[in-house]
């Protein structure tokens, strides 16, 4: 999805996921994915995805893997996919 949506900018954009550090919080994921979202912004630093260790090959895209990694962020994408259908997406941008 991410592929499609940006094409051939897909490899310059950083990827991550909170959930491995917070395990499964049911309804509070969405919620406590957006503090994480709104931090980056604040404080310029992507939060990892630990314990990612071999990615697909065919998933080639820039994954912050294992630490987290400070970097220019203007824009956080937040998805949020939950159980029966519930999702959610949250863009947040600098000022």
């Amino acid at each position: 999805a991410v592929k499609r949506l940006l094409g051939a900018r897909a490899g310059k954009v950083a990827v991550n996921s909170t959930k491995s550090m917070t395990g499964h919080l049911l309804g509070a994921a969405g919620g406590v994915e957006a503090v994480f979202s709104a931090l980056a912004l604040r404080d310029q630093v992507s939060p990892p995805t630990i314990n990612l260790r071999t990615p697909d090959p065919e998933c080639d895209l820039d994954y912050v893997a294992n630490a987290a990694r400070k970097m220019p962020i203007r824009v956080a994408l937040s998805n949020s996919f939950g159980f029966g259908g519930t999702n959610g997406t949250l863009v947040f941008a600098r000022a």
